[in-house]
């Protein structure tokens, strides 16, 4: 038998696919108990980790239960087995199975929670709803300095994160030409004269910087310039490649059904739970793009309305957001159960592991149903 791959191997390459920095701010992902160094032979994944699914894990003899939703988003001091979460953690302890949670770096990720849920319902052309990598867009910046305090003002920029691009820092272009100005009364010229237009050789410098930070590149450039106001300008680049990454997904049917066509498709792809499927909108109305976020999505509905989606499927919508959102007679609604959106990830997550790892690690899904709600009257 190969020899298997240690918890720290399995957590790198959970990371490197969900990474952590990529989670909200609130959120608290990562491996919350284990030994780096302990062997892993056998993972399972599951979407709470609730006690039912530690003891599964135990009984199984997994040595990493990865979950979707994070056992503890709140600080604790400690884990004694006399509350839920203290039991469940006790449980994996005493089993010597450890616990990674990945959570909205997996919901935005490819082959992530939105995705697998858009591919479990056969769309074609997925892209994210909601472009994360707005985030990483780039400015550029133009400045003009100078000769001689060029090579300072560029080190200065590079410095405070311009110029970076890929596994290249301090790019730059520059050119040459005649900067002319005429300082005023009140003004306190590095060069020239009040009153006389003066005429300097100076250097055009052009660097790329990342939108978040911007300010701090432009203070850089402030502080290093020689003149008492240079000049410079800022362009927003725009985006030259499709996005990849984001909240929520949106795509195409094969074909297009009805909205009551569309929402028993939902059923019957989805795992079964007690709360079924609900659907707001006219039944009969053709259903053909579709909007998803898998989880808990209605901050996403501002997105929806301007996608062009005819149904957003999505869970936990609320009374007053959808009535108000339907008012507009944009989108449809279905509303599914948040465990069951969120449990299409995990067979794909578990392929993934299996290709990468091969045989030196077994994987298994729980089918434990953690949904809260037990019956429907």
């Amino acid at each position: 038998m190969p020899e298997a791959p240690s918890l720290g191997e399995v957590v790198d390459l959970l990371h490197a696919w969900y990474p952590p920095h990529t989670a909200a701010q609130w959120d608290a992902v990562g491996l919350v108990h284990g030994d780096p160094d302990a062997p892993v032979e056998k993972v399972l994944f599951a979407v709470d980790p609730a006690l039912p699914v530690a003891q599964e894990a135990q009984e199984w003899g997994a040595q990493l239960l990865v979950t979707h939703h994070p056992l503890f988003l709140k600080p604790v001091h400690g884990f004694a087995p006399t509350t839920p979460k203290g039991r469940t953690l006790w449980t994996l302890t005493q089993a010597g199975c450890g616990l990674l949670a990945a959570h909205t770096n997996a919901d935005q990720a490819e082959t992530g929670v939105s995705e697998a849920m858009a591919l479990a319902l056969g769309l074609t052309d997925i892209r994210p709803l909601d472009d994360a990598d707005a985030a990483e867009r780039w400015d550029k910046l133009t400045t003009y300095v100078p000769a001689a305090d060029a090579q300072r003002l560029r080190e200065a920029l590079a410095a405070a994160g311009a110029g970076r691009l890929g596994d290249y820092d301090s790019a730059s272009f520059s050119s040459t030409g005649e900067g002319r100005f005429r300082p005023l009364e009140g003004a306190q010229p590095h060069i020239g004269t009040i009153g006389e237009t003066e005429t300097v050789e100076e250097v055009r410098i052009e660097v790329v910087v990342p939108r978040a930070r911007r300010g701090t590149v432009i203070a850089a450039l402030r502080a290093a310039h020689p003149y008492e106001e240079p000049a410079y300008d800022v362009v927003e680049l725009a985006p030259t490649a499709p996005a990849t990454t984001g909240f929520g997904r949106i795509g195409t049917l094969p074909e297009p059904m009805t909205l009551a066509d569309f929402a028993g498709h939902v059923a019957r792809v989805l795992p079964r739970t007690a709360a079924g499927i609900r659907a707001g909108g006219k039944t009969d109305r053709t259903i053909r793009t579709v909007a998803l976020c898998g989880g808990a999505g209605d901050s996403l509905l501002p997105s929806v309305s301007s996608s062009g989606a005819d149904v957003y499927v999505t869970s936990d919508l609320r009374h007053h957001l959808s009535s108000e959102f339907l008012e507009h007679e944009g989108a449809a609604l279905v509303d599914v159960p948040h465990w069951a959106a969120e449990w299409t990830w995990l067979p794909v997550v578990a392929a993934r592991l299996r290709t990468a790892l091969g045989d030196r690690v077994a994987t298994r899904v729980s089918e434990i149903v953690t949904d809260p709600w037990t019956l429907r009257v």
